[in-house]
């Protein structure tokens, strides 16, 4: 699943996500478990307000990582 992470047309980081949520471009959003509940709770709520499947992942290291980068991210939302 994160594997295919690298390769997928996505946008990462909260602020992003959120636009990408609204203007109904996300096809899922993976969300790191260890990320803020500040940051990860309104984007869990645009998730469900727009029908977006939304997959936990247990660190943000791990998920940033999966995305290429070399810092954490709390929130990656794939586009395609």
């Amino acid at each position: 699943m994160l594997s295919e992470l690298s390769s997928a047309a996505k946008v990462v980081g909260v602020k992003q996500s959120k636009k990408v949520i609204r203007d109904g471009g996300a096809k899922q959003v993976f969300i790191a478990a260890d990320a803020e509940r500040r940051i990860t709770d309104p984007i869990r709520t645009l998730c469900e307000e727009h029908n977006v499947e939304v997959t936990g992942v247990s660190s943000m290291k791990q998920l940033g990582e999966a995305v290429g980068i070399a810092v954490g991210a709390a929130v990656v939302a794939v586009t395609e």
